[in-house]
């Protein structure tokens, strides 16, 4: 048994806990889970001649996650032998509490595993419940398709969906660190990548493996067999010359570099193109005399008929947040929202009278958002809506995604909304040529910082390799501002241009 002399992963001493919650239920079941899991990744292949490791929180309800004690596997132990008497327990910061006996020879004396102080980043900067590393060939061979990638990225695949925060139409991005000969000293970059990169829930490392976290064991767990499967599934792809990061999956496509815009010099070749809808895919009109109107002349139908769902529960919360936000603030047209013990003819009235006032004001606010993409849904698929764009739209998308350059929709209405509107119009599905979606989570369309965000999550080199297309002013300024190159998109019943604005206009996507 170890005692508070005992050095930690942070190189630190820290008290002595006591004997009898060490041989606590929840500490011994914890070990064993540990054990447990260790032989199940030794079996996929993923801890194999005694590499990787696993980390799992000691669960208790009356203590904060943070102060959680934490049970990690030695490193240097065959995986598939081991018992819950090999496992370490540290502190909530990394120093040693309890380490196994020493064992006769061919055994080595235990050893603390490497990925401690990596594991302990996890922990602290994303509050994990449990931390995976690693060393399947998947997550190796992933990382070594492109040598010079920063990211791996893959989108349109089903267990996209086992990846907290993402969906099927989501493009997944993981960042990837450079290997070292030390596995420690890979604790610096895996904390700005961790930093970097706040949707993320994995980091690869090059020629190596991959770390895995999770709220808890069974989310740790889920996330890294997703992980696994998506990485294979890009390495299969790869070898039928498929494009993995594409949403049709079709061939590779060495990038063209495509001069935007009939210019030639270097300043001009894009990779990226980022699309507003109103006034620039899609008329002004359509929004606010199509899906405005819809989602206010529904609302009360809609939350009639699904009142009782999960869906609609999360989206009146939502509503319920915001309304009272807004009665604090003094917002006009807000009024109060009935308690959960009121009749429901109440609660939805209210909420109406809410959601009217809000859609009037034309506010970009998630919880109204939120509620008018699960009311269009509804409208989509009973064919009482269809999504319009312009008739240069989908010529222009279909070419440029045969040109290499990916396609990306950045709007204040929610994700959901632009997948239905570019799923379900006149001219087909044209979500295919679509890369990815960006709302107003990345933040507000008129400020620099969201379009640096999007430089960010988009994967160039350099931001000029961005061509953004807008109708708003204010947006193009914002944009220019993170470096973006910037056309703005003059379309019938778009609002006038300040003069001398100094930015390049188009009237169609052909002159792009």
């Amino acid at each position: 048994m170890a005692t508070a002399s005992d050095v930690g992963v942070n190189g630190d001493k820290r008290a002595k806990i006591s004997p009898d919650f060490l041989e606590s239920k929840g500490v011994h079941e914890t070990k064993t889970l540990l054990a447990e899991l260790c032989r199940h990744f030794y079996g996929l292949g993923w801890v194999s001649g005694t590499g990787g490791s696993i980390t799992i929180k000691v669960h208790d309800d009356a203590i904060p996650k943070q102060n959680q004690l934490v049970v990690m596997s030695p490193s240097g132990v065959q995986k598939e032998r081991m018992v819950p008497e090999d496992m370490y327990v540290l502190s909530p910061d990394g120093s040693v509490i309890s380490s196994p006996t020493v064992k006769p020879y061919p055994h080595k004396p235990p050893k603390c595993s490497d990925c401690g102080p990596l594991f302990m980043k996890a922990y602290q900067m994303r509050d994990a419940g449990a931390v995976i590393h690693s060393h399947g060939i998947e997550s190796c061979l992933a990382t070594m398709i492109n040598p010079s990638a920063k990211e791996f990225r893959i989108t349109h695949m089903e267990m996209i969906k086992g990846i907290k925060g993402h969906g099927y139409y989501d493009e997944l991005v993981i960042p990837i660190i450079e290997n070292t000969a030390y596995e420690y000293e890979l604790t610096e970059s895996l904390a700005k990548a961790i930093e970097a990169y706040p949707k993320t829930t994995a980091v690869l490392v090059r020629n190596h493996g991959i770390y895995v976290w999770g709220d808890s064991w069974i989310h740790a767990k889920t996330q890294a067999e997703c992980y696994h499967y998506l990485f294979d599934a890009a390495i299969k792809l790869y070898q039928l010359g498929l494009d993995w990061s594409t949403p049709n999956h079709g061939p590779i496509q060495k990038f063209k570099e495509v001069a935007v815009g009939g210019c030639n010099d270097e300043a001009s070749l894009k990779r990226c193109i980022v699309l507003d809808i109103e006034g620039t895919t899609t008329p002004i009109s359509f929004v606010t005399d199509v899906l405005f109107p819809y989602a206010r002349d529904n609302v009360h139908k809609h939350l009639s008929l699904t009142f009782d769902t999960a869906e609609t529960k999360e989206d009146i919360k939502l509503l319920i947040s915001q309304v009272q936000d807004d009665l604090e603030k003094g917002v006009a047209g807000a009024v109060p929202i009935p308690p959960d013990d009121s009749a429901k003819e109440e609660v939805i009235a209210a909420i109406v009278a809410n959601v009217e006032a809000m859609i009037k004001a034309d506010r970009k606010i998630p919880a109204l958002k939120q509620l008018q993409g699960h009311i269009w849904l509804t409208g989509f698929e009973n064919n009482e809506l269809k999504g319009e764009v312009f008739e240069d739209v989908p010529r222009a998308l279909e070419r440029w995604h045969a040109s290499g350059i990916k396609v990306y929709i950045y709007s204040s209405g929610s994700r959901l909304a632009q997948r239905l509107l570019f799923g379900n119009t006149k001219y087909g599905d044209l979500r295919k040529y679509l890369s990815g979606y960006f709302d107003t989570a990345v933040g507000n369309k008129r400020e620099t910082r969201s379009y640096v965000e999007i430089r960010e999550s988009v994967g160039v080199d350099k931001p000029s390799e961005i061509l953004f297309v807008t109708d708003v002013y204010q947006e193009a300024v914002a944009a220019k501002a993170a470096g973006l190159d910037v056309n703005i998109s003059i379309r019938p019943g778009n609002a006038p241009l300040p003069d001398n604005h100094g930015f390049k206009i188009i009237q169609s996507f052909s002159e792009i």
